[in-house]
């Protein structure tokens, strides 16, 4: 069987049902899971995307409504297709780790019926199913069992942010609150990349996946993976981060960590970046208010230098475009008109026509990112960070779209 490579983003969230009703409070309103689908099929030109809270009751109706009505397809090979795009369904479910901290999982099954039965399962331990990303109250260990059992795949979520996250607040060692069999990946998050996550030795076994936690569309595809498989499928996803028969992640397409709004300590009085201190008090204004960045909690965490093993996949810088100086929205129409997917501006339009319709500056800035050359100011705090913008004596030459 021929594989292929197909770009994933496997960390979606739904902001409220077609109707109205929230799901993910902090999400869009128009964050629906029809207008995901379509967001990933027409603009963003992503073939497997995974659509977290697709456990909520309301949600599952309009599913099986479009099932019905045949606008969605469902896959011999689990997932749901909406045109050339296969949708994962998922959960993100809060579990308690050691003292007060808490974290977050991913849990992904193969189609409608199996997600309904998790559902099902899963509204005896919790305080309201509509809403995302609830508080787990029962044994972790009969969780992971369960989503075993049917089938599934469990993934920690941004293990190093800050808030809500296995290392960032419930725990120094992965392997003290999950059970490293029952895992079929690891995500890192906006602020980490797989130099840094290398540097613990626990995780040289697991496949790194790269997504956007998208909590409204324009994030969509922020971050992403490249897998190859045969095609875009939940059982084809499995043999992917398992790395079976030929299937693995051949890339992580992820932000420079820089960029990321946790990647540096920042003093949340004075708003300075910061490096660590015993006192745990700003060097700056003296206030002990600040969130410790995750490039500072990797330092603390790591037990060795940094080493790739065989099977990691190479970690791509990726710039979403929305991070572009001088890309406007009336801008960035204009391209997607011209070249149809925002992963074709990024990584194969030529940038003499990307010139042509949005200007020298957007090009070489364009540019730059492919080249890996882009300079940044560090994010942190629950600040992004930002592209230095570069003058026009570094502009485009040439036809490159490489």
């Amino acid at each position: 069987m021929t594989l292929k490579s197909v770009f994933a983003d496997l960390h979606i969230h739904i902001g409220r049902t077609e109707g109205g009703l929230p799901v993910k409070i902090t999400g869009a309103r128009n964050l629906t899971f029809d207008n995901i689908v379509q967001e990933a099929a027409h603009r963003k030109g992503i073939r497997m995307i995974g659509i977290i809270d697709a456990h909520s009751p309301p949600v599952q109706e309009e599913i099986a409504r479009n099932l019905d009505e045949g606008r969605y397809e469902t896959l011999s090979g689990g997932g749901i297709r909406y045109r050339d795009t296969t949708a994962i369904l998922g959960v993100e479910i809060e579990v308690k780790g050691a003292g007060r901290g808490v974290a977050h999982l991913l849990a992904y099954f193969p189609d409608l019926d199996v997600m309904r039965t998790f559902s099902g399962w899963m509204s005896r331990h919790v305080k309201n199913m509509q809403l995302s990303t609830q508080r787990f109250h029962g044994d972790l260990r009969e969780l992971e069992g369960k989503v075993a059992d049917l089938g599934g795949l469990l993934v920690p979520a941004h293990v190093f942010t800050p808030f809500k996250s296995v290392y960032g607040s419930a725990v120094d060692r992965m392997s003290d609150l999950l059970d490293p069999d029952q895992l079929a990946g690891v995500e890192l998050g906006l602020s980490s990349d797989s130099t840094m996550a290398d540097r613990i030795s626990e995780l040289e076994g697991f496949t790194f996946l790269t997504n956007s936690d998208a909590h409204s569309l324009p994030k969509i595809g922020r971050e992403y993976n490249e897998l190859l498989i045969s095609e875009p499928c939940f059982h084809e996803l499995k043999r992917a981060l398992h790395r079976q028969e030929g299937r693995r992640v051949l890339a992580n397409y992820g932000l420079d960590p820089k960029l990321g709004k946790y990647h540096r300590t920042r003093c949340l009085n004075c708003e300075e970046l910061l490096s660590p201190t015993e006192s745990g008090r700003c060097e700056y204004c003296g206030s002990t208010k600040m969130v410790r960045g995750v490039a500072d909690r990797i330092d603390q965490l790591a037990d060795r230098p940094t080493h790739h093993p065989d099977h990691r996949a190479p970690y791509i810088y990726q710039v979403p475009l929305e991070f572009i100086p001088k890309l406007g929205p009336k801008t960035l129409q204009k391209l997607l008109s011209r070249f149809g997917t925002e992963m074709e501006i990024l990584h194969r339009a030529s940038l003499a026509d990307i010139a042509e319709l949005a200007g020298a500056s957007v090009a070489t800035h364009i540019r730059l990112a492919r080249e890996r050359r882009l300079e940044f100011e560090e994010g942190g705090g629950g600040s992004y960070g930002r592209i230095r913008s570069v003058g026009k004596d570094q502009g485009v030459s040439g036809d490159s779209s490489v």
